[in-house]
């Protein structure tokens, strides 16, 4: 690098250098991974010739989790590299992850020699039959333009529904001397569509016009267009719900903001008096497997169109949300809610998701109480399992993104690496991680990598003892337990054995008391709640039906 910290202009330079440079260019920061002996060497060299940071985690799937949040966090493309092998499939939970979450991570293995691939032998398999069925594109990067070939799978990653690409190089191939690119960058695409025609908005500035009473529904493609979104649903006077992963574009304590969106019970409350629904970058892949269950007329104002969908539109606009959003919005002249009526539909979903009467500290408990001691600064990854209702239910988000989840694969043992991801791209602000004890199971380890890079994440254990939704299913077919509890870890003792700060709490004064020590630790810290599960099957129901 020169003096301001540009990459110097080369003639030459190796195709590790190349894809390296190339992300550089594009505001990479990190790359995550467990290296092998081939390629991974020279691209970590290559990284951190730019001051670009190599992150070591201990699993391949935590490693592509982070690459994916930090891409989220950042706008910039993410990249995870593995050895080949058990390596790439190690990373495919990561990379389902990144495809069905929609984060646009470059997947790097070593590759395998054609003379090894022709062979059922040591480690070997068909490397990019495996990625495929979750992969946009996939390249061994052997064209005679590799610089070019680099850049359009950036692109494929960033364009459109966003999503990862692999990248298969062997040692050799790494160390390649390639010719440097004819252009010292390119933009990097917002994954809007480009070059498209404006679409005809005359149908649904009707469809606007004509509602008393609309719904707002907010999705995860809205996130890069909050302001938008916010003097779109401000225009039309009536209430919001957000996904999941859309918790923050409509911050929680919006007049308007009712609660959560996610195809299931606790919304029909509200969807059920709308005579129009409006989805603003609603991607089905957020909403659980269920019917559609509203017979109101639907906008869908999107960057994509998604098909299948769960329900056939009565009018659509697809392509940039800006645009389209400024101009649609105050097109509902006459609206027919009350402020009293929304505030009214917000209680009541709180009320159906809360846990009343529990016996012992609650989800909604644990996730209040760090609220209140953290503040809404604070950014949270949440974990699949029971606890992530009470977790993105209850918690106050403010911003996009200061909710991260695992929503369209819905995977466990993400919390952990998503918390260390989310405070190393945002060094200033302390992440909490909501997880519960068989996710944290699957990815303790991951508690040494966040002790070795010193990051500001608090893990916050759901510990009640059992795979609680799959233990709900259970008994609520009547049959008897088995195979979905255990006997509860004492994950304050593990952590303390990593150098973590750790608390084991099983009352609500000891739990605010670790809490307040927690804010006050320097670094990684575990909080590990012995909660009471009673709530979440009523829970379950009001939120899924």
């Amino acid at each position: 690098m020169n003096e301001t910290g540009s990459i110097s202009a080369v003639a030459e330079q190796t195709l590790a250098q190349a894809l390296i440079h190339a992300l550089h260019r594009r505001g990479t920061k990190r790359v995550y991974g467990v290296p092998g002996g081939g390629s991974s060497l020279d691209l970590i060299a290559a990284a951190e010739a730019v001051g670009m940071t190599f992150v070591l985690t201990r699993t391949e799937n935590a490693a592509v989790m982070m690459a994916a949040v930090d891409a989220d966090m950042t706008g910039a493309p993410g990249m995870a590299l593995t050895t080949k092998g058990p390596g790439l499939a190690q990373a495919m939970n990561g990379i389902a992850h990144a495809a069905l979450d929609r984060a646009p991570v470059i997947v790097v293995t070593d590759g395998f020699s054609d003379e090894l691939a022709s062979y059922v032998t040591h480690q070997v398999f068909d490397q990019a039959a495996m990625s495929a069925p979750v992969i946009k594109g996939y390249s061994r990067l052997e064209s005679d333009d590799p610089a070019r070939e680099i850049e359009d799978l950036i692109d494929t990653a960033m364009r459109g529904v966003q999503g990862p690409v692999h990248v298969e190089m062997t040692g050799a191939a790494a160390r390649r001397v390639v010719p440097a690119p004819s252009v010292s960058a390119r933009a990097a695409s917002d994954g809007s569509v480009v070059d498209s025609p404006a679409p005809d908005l005359a149908k649904a500035h009707a469809l606007l016009a004509e509602a008393k009473r609309p719904v707002v529904v907010v999705g995860l493609e809205a996130r890069t267009e909050a302001a938008e979104t916010r003097a779109f649903v401000e225009a039309l006077g009536c209430p919001v719900l957000t996904t999941y992963k859309a918790k923050g574009v409509i911050p929680d304590d919006y007049p308007a903001r009712v609660g959560l969106f996610t195809g299931g019970a606790a919304e029909a409350p509200t969807v059920d008096q709308a005579d129009l629904i409006v989805l603003v970058g609603l991607d089905p892949v957020e909403l659980i497997l269920q019917p559609w269950r509203y017979a109101a007329p639907v906008l869908d104002i999107a960057k994509n169109r998604y098909r299948p969908h769960y329900v056939a539109a009565t009018e659509a606009v697809y392509g940039p949300l800006a645009p389209a959003l400024s101009a649609l919005a105050g097109r509902n002249t006459a609206p027919g809610w009350t402020v009293e009526e929304i505030a009214d539909l917000r209680d009541d979903q709180r009320a159906r998701i809360g846990f009343p009467g529990a016996k012992g500290i609650s989800a909604q408990d644990i996730v209040e109480r760090a609220a209140e001691v953290f503040g809404v600064e604070a950014r949270v990854t949440v974990d699949a399992g029971a606890h992530m209702l009470s977790a993105t239910g209850f918690w106050p988000a403010m911003r996009p993104n200061d909710v991260q989840i695992s929503n369209g694969l819905a995977s466990m043992a993400f919390a952990l690496p998503a918390g260390i991801a989310a405070a190393l791209a945002d060094p200033s602000t302390r992440a909490l991680a909501f997880t519960g004890d068989g996710g944290l199971k699957m990815c303790v380890g991951e508690l040494a990598t966040a002790v070795q890079y010193d990051v500001d994440v608090t893990v916050i254990v759901f510990n009640d003892g059992a795979l609680t939704m799959i233990d709900l299913k259970q008994q609520s077919r009547g049959l008897d337990p088995a195979g979905t509890r255990w006997p509860r870890t004492n994950f304050a003792a593990v952590a303390k054995g990593f150098g973590c700060a750790a608390w084991r709490v099983s009352s609500t004064e000891e739990y605010g008391a670790a809490l307040k020590e927690a804010k006050a630790t320097k670094g990684p810290s575990l909080i590990d709640v012995v909660l009471d599960p009673s709530g979440y099957a009523a829970q379950l129901k009001a939120m899924r039906g």
